[in-house]
């Protein structure tokens, strides 16, 4: 029996050889189908995405491969009750227009409650442009939820909205479906991350397009499991094998399915018919490579005042090795939170290789003994007599007052202070001690540094690391506020700001009387005068 053709190509190829009644022939047979079927996926790449049985299936990669065709095809034939979010809700009007396109009229299109109800189906459309707009979507459940140009969006945004991805129909499906060109800025590099089986060529594991994986969500971060398998957490470790009866529904883990389906334009029938390819080939490069070939490894722009090279971070990442024999620890870094979303990162240093960071969400300490708590788990991760480097600003200062009294050596570092000191090479001042920490990160992290810096690969630590920007004033280098980093990350930056603190050097206070002790007090007393 002849196999249906797959790709666009392959249909051209079969058309062009049939006759004109066999032409005609087939495409009634295609009409017709259609009369009881309004959309059915390309044969290709958007039907595996279409059958794939993901929760979260990631499918994008060039310009014109049919992501928004897919997201508007789902919602209109696989569920009942979908959400398609843009960055901003004004975006969501191509797939409105496709819609129509689709259904051949608005019908049922209510524009003043973005809310697209046919056939007993009902669509949403929202935007996730400020901070807050995720929380508006709290407990709002759909069977869809899909995420068109998604690495135009922020992380935790999403990740908060696809928390209500459920149904109570147990013959509907639930999925999340992501959509995505690679991305053009470094905002968009967390779904690089996300999906990185696929899309990162470095991955120790790689994993082919529509393969399966399983992940779920540790202390606040991805862990891949082998399956799909149920587990719950002893000592850290999952166990597998363990009674269901003995644990609270909360205390066991069900990992959730992934996978990456990459597109191109020329699995669009419709693209490869319309000259739209010609079109992406005219593009300059990097944009040529990103929108006409998928490359995720096409150049990312950087901010021009982006206070650290993306490209300094991953190179002191890739020198990273776990160590069984650490070395010396001489300082660690705390960023210290307590109650509230934020959480408390401490970073510890060995010479210019840092350890994987210890973090404790801010719910788990209790905001009226926040000080003697956040100074126990510092003196715990502390060896060596590492020097403390603790920022005192909100719950910090009483941890440094606990930490002093106990006579454990600590510097209190208030970034919004003056500083007196100068760039390395002597020629920018510092408009306060915010500048000068991270920007002393910035000179440990330069390629021409004789002792590289060796990174943990956490993937909130990159994200920090890159979200400091600068500009230049009359009072010296200016790093833009915290709260505009709030604003681009969608959290505090707690783990860049921890590690720029463990990278400050300050003598350990044993080898500072060490010296005075051989010091001599007396400057003629060695003289035989």
């Amino acid at each position: 029996m002849q196999m249906l053709p797959t790709t666009p190509s392959e249909w051209e190829t079969m058309l062009a050889v049939m006759s004109d009644e066999d032409r005609r022939e087939v495409m009634a047979i295609l009409e017709a189908d259609l009369q009881h079927v309004i959309w059915r996926p390309q044969v290709g790449r958007q039907s595996q995405a279409c059958d794939c049985s993901a929760f979260v299936t990631g499918y994008g990669g060039s310009a014109g491969g049919g992501k928004s065709d897919l997201v508007a095809g789902l919602a209109l034939t696989e569920h009942k009750r979908s959400v398609v979010f843009r960055r901003e809700k004004t975006q969501t009007e191509g797939i409105i227009q496709r819609l129509g396109e689709i259904l051949g009229t608005t019908d049922g299109y209510n524009s003043q409650k973005s809310i697209w109800k046919t056939g007993g189906r009902m669509i949403e459309f929202g935007g996730l442009d400020n901070p807050t707009d995720h929380q508006k979507w709290q407990g709002r459940a759909h069977d869809l939820k899909a995420y068109d140009e998604v690495t135009e969006m922020r992380e935790y945004q999403v990740r908060f909205t696809m928390g209500w991805t459920r149904t109570n129909d147990a013959q509907q499906r639930a999925r999340v479906l992501m959509t995505f060109n690679p991305p053009t800025t470094a905002e968009g590099r967390w779904v690089l991350q996300y999906f990185a089986p696929w899309l990162d060529d470095k991955h120790p594991n790689p994993a082919k397009p529509g393969e399966l994986r399983w992940f779920t969500t540790l202390k606040g971060a991805d862990f891949e499991t082998v399956d799909d398998r149920k587990f719950v957490l002893f000592k850290g470790e999952p166990v597998y094998d363990f009674d269901p009866s003995e644990f609270s529904p909360e205390k066991i883990i069900t990992p959730r399915s992934r996978t990456f389906i990459p597109s191109r334009v020329t699995d669009n029938y419709f693209y490869v018919r319309s000259g739209y390819i010609e079109t992406l080939q005219s593009l300059p490069e990097p944009l040529r490579s990103q929108m006409l070939e998928g490359d995720f490894n096409a150049g990312v722009e950087d901010d021009p005042w982006q206070v650290i090279p993306t490209a300094w971070i991953d190179a002191a990442m890739a020198r990273w090795k776990p160590r069984d024999d650490k070395g010396v620890m001489d300082s660690i870094g705390a960023d210290i939170a307590a109650g509230g979303q934020d959480e408390m990162v401490l970073y510890r240093r060995h010479g210019t290789w840092f350890d994987t960071p210890l973090k404790t969400p801010g719910s788990e300490i209790p905001q009226d003994r926040a000080g003697p708590i956040a100074a126990g788990k510092i003196i715990m991760a502390r060896k060596d007599r590492a020097v403390i480097h603790a920022d005192v600003i909100g719950w910090g200062l009483s941890a440094v007052n606990f930490l002093t009294e106990n006579q454990v050596q600590t510097v209190a570092v208030n970034f919004a202070n003056a500083s007196t000191d100068r760039t390395e090479d002597g020629k920018l001042s510092f408009f306060n001690k915010r500048a000068e920490v991270i920007w002393r990160m910035r000179e440990s992290l330069d390629p021409q540094n004789p002792h590289p810096v060796a990174l943990p690969n956490d993937p909130k630590l990159r994200a920090d690391l890159a979200s400091y920007i600068w500009e230049l004033r009359s009072s010296g280098i200016f790093i833009r506020s915290k709260e505009e980093q709030k604003k681009k990350l969608g959290r505090s930056p707690d783990d860049g700001d921890a590690c720029c603190l463990a990278n400050m050097a300050t003598l350990k206070q044993e080898i500072y009387d060490t010296m005075l002790q051989r010091t001599p007090t007396d400057r003629y007393a060695e003289l035989d005068i």
